[in-house]
């Protein structure tokens, strides 16, 4: 099999399987695990897939600059963002995260509700200015330009000053077997610091997140009290995010 073959083999293995696993790949065409794992390393530099140990998963397309975040999947998010304000009830502590998803959550809260929002996103916070009920805290921090939120020691340090009901958070990617990725790995340690400090945190992922991953592990499952998606209730991967234990709630 010609190179160009094997490329589109794996690469149609990841669109109906989920996931490529080397070894298997090898024995099904006769080739050395060696073969498949160059194979996928090209792949993985052309941001086709994300290798793992083993093989590799679809990648994650919010991988790329916020700007041009704010332009994928928007309707989804629109219907993610309302399911996730509903869960901000009226005088409670919320921490939002940063992100795309995360200042479409801000801009969902209710005129009328009441609550303190704390967030490490300079974008989350503006959004939040002319809310008339909303008390506002903003963590500081190096900015992470990629993302537009505080990361870094003093991010960290300052998120373990403080205390919520609720913890929105957003990720890159969504896999029953990666679990919670994110594509940097101090975005990932500020996620891991924020959920932390809340009573619940339920992640917010629109439909093109779920079944992908990115490079940095954020949290184990058990550390999540449900996931925020407008994916198909009934689509494989969410079915098996739900034998997890994993509260799942629709976003219509």
């Amino acid at each position: 099999m010609l190179a160009a073959e094997r490329r589109d083999h794996l690469l149609g293995l990841l669109a109906r399987e989920g996931k490529v696993v080397a070894k298997d790949v090898a024995a099904d065409l006769g080739i050395s695990e060696d073969s498949v794992r160059r194979d996928l390393r090209d792949l993985a530099a052309e941001g086709l897939c994300q290798r793992v140990y083993g093989g590799a998963l679809p990648v994650s397309p919010a991988v790329v600059g916020y700007a041009a975040r704010q332009s994928v999947a928007p309707d989804g998010k629109r219907r993610v963002d309302s399911a996730a304000a509903a869960l901000v009830r009226p005088g409670g502590t919320l921490i939002l995260d940063g992100g795309t998803t995360a200042l479409a959550v801000a801009q969902a809260l209710p005129q009328d509700l009441a609550c303190t929002v704390i967030t490490h996103s300079p974008t989350v916070a503006s959004a939040l200015l002319d809310h008339p009920l909303a008390e506002l805290f903003l963590l500081g921090g190096r900015i992470f330009k990629h993302s537009a939120v505080a990361c870094g020691a003093a991010a960290v340090e300052a998120a373990q000053n403080i205390s919520a009901d609720l913890c929105l958070l957003g990720v890159t990617g969504v896999h029953p077997e990666a679990g919670l990725t994110t594509a940097d790995a101090e975005e990932a340690a500020m996620k891991r610091a924020l959920s932390a400090r809340a009573a619940d945190t339920y992640i917010l992922a629109s439909s093109e997140k779920i079944g992908t991953a990115s490079r940095f592990r954020v949290l184990p499952w058990e550390k999540v009290s449900g996931l925020v998606t407008d994916a198909d209730p009934h689509d494989a991967v969410v079915e098996q995010l739900k034998a997890l234990g994993l509260e799942v709630l629709p976003a219509d």
